[in-house]
């Protein structure tokens, strides 16, 4: 499982020209899920997220995290990010999980996040949409389980 995290003022995701979900503060993940991911990767990473430490003290250093401040997040759908461009010009995604898996286990990782107190919004799985953010740093850390 691949989380590409990014600290973010604001961010929405808009399908068919309606915004489907839209937070202020926090982060922005861009969820990618392959074939061998399971529960335990998920409690992994909804860990990680919830514990890192990437917003500023009043010194500027990151010594808060996500809880400290309150911050929402925005989870896209992303299997684009198990990519394989070793071959051709045309990239491979063999290694992104099924839809039907996927749908189901980026359901559950967003269920896992709610239940430690996060407002979660989210796109929606499979749809073409735009992402809409400004990036806050810039900070952005690829999570990995």
């Amino acid at each position: 499982m691949k989380v590409l995290l990014q600290r973010c003022k604001n961010a929405s995701v808009t399908v068919d020209g309606e915004i489907t979900g839209s937070i202020g503060h926090g982060y922005l993940l861009l969820v990618g899920i392959t074939s061998t991911d399971s529960e335990k990767e998920i409690n992994y990473l909804t860990d990680k997220i919830a514990g890192l430490r990437l917003f500023e003290d009043a010194e500027g250093k990151m010594n808060h995290s996500i809880v400290e401040t309150g911050g929402s997040i925005l989870s896209v759908s992303q299997f684009t990010l198990y990519a394989d461009t070793r071959k051709g010009r045309r990239p491979s995604f063999i290694d992104a999980a099924r839809p039907e898996i996927a749908k189901s286990l980026w359901e559950l990782f967003n269920d896992k996040l709610r239940e430690k107190g996060f407002v979660v919004e989210t796109g929606i799985f499979g749809a073409m949409m735009d992402v809409t953010f400004t990036n806050d740093g810039p900070v952005t850390i690829m999570l990995e389980a």
